[in-house]
């Protein structure tokens, strides 16, 4: 026999400010065209985030030559500071391949983008699962 248990974990970013009005997150400080810092990276050399409906779509172009591979256009989803705040900050999306499994997250940093990947391989090759960390400018 099971029983179910219900969890109330509310932490005080999770509370909306008192008389605040319901927030949608704003894709519009992520829009544009992010290009790595690093020129001779061989992660992500280019991020092109669009807005989409109420979320938004996510192109990256990785490391390739003698042009960058483009990754295709995914949905992303966007995240605010704070549950009562509009202005997106951070953004995910995930990239599905024959041969591995992509997380791609970022934030803004001052005026750049940091962009997170979390690549799992699911091809049976052997390599390791990796992090690799980007920074991006407009």
């Amino acid at each position: 026999m099971s029983t179910k248990h219900e969890h109330a974990f509310k932490a005080a970013s999770h509370v909306a400010e008192s008389g605040a009005a319901a927030a949608i997150v704003s894709a519009s400080p992520l829009v544009g065209t992010w290009t790595n810092t690093d020129a001779a990276t061989r992660d992500l050399v280019k991020v092109v985030i669009a807005a989409s409906g109420s979320g938004i779509s996510v192109d990256a172009f990785g490391a390739c030559s003698p042009t960058p591979c483009n990754w295709g256009s995914v949905p992303g989803i966007v995240y605010a500071a704070n549950v009562s705040s509009s202005p997106a900050v951070a953004f995910s999306a995930q990239y599905t391949f024959s041969f591995a499994q992509v997380i791609v997250v970022g934030h803004h940093a001052g005026k750049h983008l940091v962009v997170e990947t979390f690549t799992q391989f699911t091809d049976g090759s052997g390599r390791s699962n990796y992090h690799s960390t980007d920074t991006m400018a407009k």
